[in-house]
C-alpha cells in the first residue's frame, strides 16, 4: 500500500505518515515548510522529504492513496497532478476513518476540552492495559506519537476537530469519523473565518450529533445550555448520556474529587477540568471501565500538554501556562488558577494569536473573562497583524472589548519581558495564556524573571 502526503509537515499529518510507516505502508511526502518537531521525528523514521517545494513528477498511478493536508491550497501542484491522474484523494480525517472503519470509534467534540478530556480516557485505557488506537492534538505523557493506527485494536479514540478537513473537502473534521460515541464538551463561538456567525458555527455540532451511526451513543454536558438545546431537538436513533460537573473540594492546594466510596485526590484542578473529568468518566463507562477501575487510573492523570500546564515556582509563587484559545477558556483557566490559589494575586497574561482573536468584532466574545485577574494584561506580537494582513488593534478598542479600564496592552516581547522582569513575585502567582508562543519567548527564562524581580 502506497500513501502519499502533501503537506506532510502537519502535526497530525507527520504523525499519520509516521504510523501508516509503522504499520508496514510505503510513505512518501511533501510540504514547503516542516518546523520542528515535525521535522526531527520525520527524520528519525526515514520519512523527511529531501527537498522542501512541491514536485508534481512524484505523483504517479502506482500510488493507492493522497492524503491532503488543510496547509495545502486548492491549486497545489501535486493536488492538481494527482486529480489528473484519478487518485484517492483523502483529507486525514477521511483516511482515519477508512483506516478504522471495523474499530468502535470514539469522537470526542466541543469548544473546548478536547485535548484534555481525550487523554484523560486515553490515560485511563492505558493504565488498564486496554488496546486501542488514537488521535490526539497534542503530545501526551506516556504516548510516544499524537497517531497510533494499528490492524488488530478493536478501539480508537479521536480528538474531534470542527475546523475544515481540506481545500477541496470543507466538512468540518469530526464529520467524517462516523462515531459510534460522541461526546460535545461545550459549545463556544471559534473560526469566525470559516463560521462567521454563531449560528453557522452551532449548525455544525447538529450536524456532529446527526452524523453518529444508528444506535450509537452521545455523551453531553448537562451543564451546557446549547449543547442541552442541541440534544433536546435531535430526534436520532441513539442513546443519549449527560454528565454534569463533579462534586469536589480544595485542601492545601490539591483537589478532591468526592465519590460514593470516599474522596479521590487529582493531580489537575479548575472547575472546568472536573467537568472533562466527568465527560470521560462517562465515556469509559459506555466502553466497560468499571466506577474503581476509573477512579484508581485518573488519580495518576497530569494533564495534557499545555493545558494549565505547571512552569515553576519559587518562595510560595507559581507560575503556569496554558493552550487557552477562545473567550471561553481564557474564564475557566483564570478561575480555576484563583479558585486553587484563593489568597494569592493572580496576574493573567493572555496572547490574542487567532484570526479570530485579532477580529475587533469577535473582541467583544472576551466580555469580563479576565475579571477575576487581579491584574490584567493583554499581548499581542505585532507581526501577528503583518502576517494576517489585519490592522493593528488600538488599546481602547481592547479595554472596552475586555470591559475593563486597567487592562495593560503590550505588543512586543522586549515589553512583555520589561513588564514581568519589574514584577514584586511575593505573594503573587502568574498564568501565561496563548495558542500561540509569545513571540518566541522562552516562559522557563521569563519566569525566572519574576521571581528575581
Amino acid at each position: 500500500m502506497r500513501v502519499h502526503f502533501i503537506a506532510i509537515g502537519g502535526s497530525v499529518m507527520h504523525n499519520l505518515a509516521i504510523a501508516l510507516a509503522d504499520k508496514g505502508y510505503l510513505v512518501s511526502g511533501s510540504d514547503d515548510f516542516i518546523y520542528e518537531p515535525s521535522r526531527t521525528n520525520l527524520a528519525n523514521k526515514g520519512l523527511l522529504p529531501e527537498q522542501l517545494g512541491w514536485h508534481p513528477d512524484r505523483i504517479t498511478e502506482d500510488i493507492n492513496a493522497v492524503v491532503l493536508g488543510m496547509h495545502a491550497k486548492a491549486d497545489n501542484p501535486e493536488l492538481l497532478k494527482a486529480q489528473e491522474l484519478g487518485l484517492q484523494i483523502y483529507s486525514y480525517p477521511a483516511y482515519i476513518y477508512e483506516q478504522s472503519k471495523e474499530k468502535t470509534r470514539v469522537v470526542i467534540g466541543g469548544s473546548h476540552g478536547k485535548t484534555t478530556i481525550t487523554s484523560m480516557i486515553m490515560h485511563v485505557l492505558k493504565v488498564l492495559e486496554r488496546d486501542f488506537d488514537y488521535v490526539v492534538g497534542a503530545k501526551l505523557e506516556g504516548f510516544d506519537t499524537m497517531v497510533r493506527i494499528t490492524k488488530n485494536a478493536p478501539l480508537i479514540v479521536i480528538e474531534g476537530d470542527e475546523y475544515l478537513a481540506s481545500a477541496i473537502d470543507r466538512r468540518p473534521k469530526f464529520l467524517l469519523y462516523h462515531a459510534n460515541i460522541a461526546l460535545i464538551s461545550g459549545i463556544a463561538w471559534d473560526h469566525i473565518n470559516v463560521f462567521p456567525t454563531y449560528e453557522e458555527y452551532v449548525e455544525q455540532f447538529r450536524h456532529f450529533i446527526e452524523s453518529i451511526e444508528e444506535k450509537g451513543t452521545l455523551v453531553y454536558n448537562k451543564d451546557d445550555k446549547e449543547v442541552q438545546a442541541l440534544v433536546s431537538e435531535n430526534n436520532s436513533n441513539i442513546n443519549k448520556h449527560g454528565y454534569k460537573m463533579p462534586a469536589f473540594t480544595i485542601n492545601k492546594g490539591v483537589s478532591y474529587l468526592k465519590t460514593g466510596k470516599g474522596e479521590v485526590a487529582l493531580q489537575i484542578f479548575g472547575k472546568h477540568n472536573l467537568s472533562n473529568l466527568a465527560g470521560a468518566f462517562t465515556v469509559c463507562e459506555w466502553l466497560g471501565v468499571s466506577r474503581d477501575d476509573f477512579y484508581k487510573a485518573i488519580g495518576s492523570f497530569r494533564g495534557a500538554a499545555r493545558r494549565l500546564e505547571y512552569v515553576a515556582d519559587y518562595g510560595g509563587s507559581v507560575v503556569y501556562k496554558d493552550f487557552a484559545h477562545s473567550p471561553s477558556k481564557v474564564r475557566a483557566s483564570i478561575d480555576a488558577v484563583k479558585e486553587q490559589y484563593p489568597t494569592s494575586k493572580l496576574i493573567a497574561i493572555v496572547e490574542l494569536h487567532t484570526f479570530s482573536s485579532l477580529n475587533e468584532e469577535f473582541l467583544r466574545e472576551y466580555r469580563d473573562t479576565m475579571r477575576q485577574a487581579d491584574e490584567a494584561v493583554v499581548f499581542i506580537d505585532q507581526n501577528s497583524f503583518r502576517q494576517k494582513n489585519i490592522k493593528p488593534i488600538e488599546t481602547l478598542t481592547i479595554k472596552k472589548a475586555f470591559n475593563r479600564e486597567d487592562i495593560i496592552y503590550l505588543n512586543d516581547v522586549q515589553s512583555l519581558e520589561t513588564y514581568v522582569g519589574q514584577l514584586s513575585p511575593k505573594g503573587k502567582n502568574l498564568l501565561f495564556m496563548s495558542s500561540g508562543n509569545f513571540g518566541g519567548i522562552n516562559l522557563v527564562n521569563l519566569s525566572d524573571k519574576f521571581f528575581n524581580s
